[in-house]
């Protein structure tokens, strides 16, 4: 062997062992997704498919209970990732944050960003928002997987765009009572797809009435629906088994979406007092059960 050929080999070797360094730091690190929401697409589509309407102003929708809800579904799809954060895109006049966008905002994991709303409530600005991040994550290596819940045929190019960078993109659809709600081209560019069912949205959205119960007393105090959540765990523990209740632990401060429902409407009847749209007084009920909990353990 000569020595060009011997120094041929020599860099062959240190490329290879470059290689080897590069795929054992690559499967040494976890893979990561998120959550992205268009915001209007959500409530047009939840809201005709669980109230008949698409009118925001005719229906509440317990944002904090869905994002949850999302979150643990992403949780059973990306079992071996870990959640960076969810992104929820909406439109505001002037871009300024509503009440209900500020107390989303308040919310652990959850980014708000805004587009505009015009004169006509249609929403400007959002589709490039959406593509900016997906992007912008992607190329950063800072997402493995993108779970967009939308239809509007603009987050083609978005999806596209996160692609390119290889990051996987898995378009969540609503289901639509007739039709589709959905445009075909984003069907046919994202990676995989799934459709939440009217079960899936029931808990959340529900048609706006006068409340179901206003107790005398008026809005119960934090620290009393704090309380509240901390009397269910200990009956919980009782009543379901220390064993159940464990298993809830991994996924603190989390809970599964259907945990979560039993949770506010056993602290709803004991408080006689509705706490649908109330994200301070959720997170309440959620910080007793979950310090009882972890006092147990």
């Amino acid at each position: 062997m000569n020595d060009d050929t011997a120094a041929l080999h020599a860099r062959i070797d240190r490329t290879n062992e470059l290689l080897q360094r590069m795929l054992a730091e690559v499967a040494k690190t976890p893979s990561t997704h998120a959550i992205f929401v268009d915001a209007g697409y959500l409530y047009a589509a939840a809201g005709r498919l669980v109230a008949a309407t698409e009118d925001r102003r005719a229906f509440d929708l317990d944002a904090e209970g869905l994002i949850d809800a999302l979150i643990d579904r992403a949780r059973t799809i990306f079992a071996d990732s870990r959640l960076l954060r969810v992104y929820w895109y909406d439109g505001a006049r002037r871009r300024i944050h509503t009440a209900e966008q500020q107390s989303i905002a308040a919310l652990p994991d959850v980014k708000v960003r805004l587009g505009n709303l015009n004169a006509n409530n249609q929403q400007k600005g959002v589709d490039s928002l959406i593509r900016s991040d997906l992007e912008s994550l992607a190329r950063h290596r800072a997402i493995s997987d993108a779970a967009l819940l939308g239809g509007d045929e603009d987050l083609v190019s978005a999806v596209e765009a996160a692609q390119g960078y290889g990051a996987r993109v898995h378009l969540w659809g609503i289901e639509a009572p007739e039709g589709r709600n959905q445009a075909e081209p984003l069907l046919w560019e994202v990676d995989s797809q799934r459709t939440l069912d009217l079960d899936f949205f029931k808990p959340y959205v529900s048609r706006r009435t006068a409340p179901a119960y206003e107790p005398a007393g008026g809005r119960p105090a934090r620290e009393d629906v704090r309380f509240v959540g901390a009397q269910i765990a200990a009956k919980w523990l009782v009543s379901r088994g220390r064993d159940t209740m464990m298993e809830l632990l991994p996924g603190h401060p989390y809970l599964p979406g259907s945990v979560d429902q039993d949770l506010l409407v056993e602290a709803e009847g004991l408080l006689q007092y509705s706490l649908r749209g109330q994200a301070d007084l959720r997170r309440a009920l959620r910080d007793g059960f979950w310090d009882h909990l972890q006092a147990q353990y």
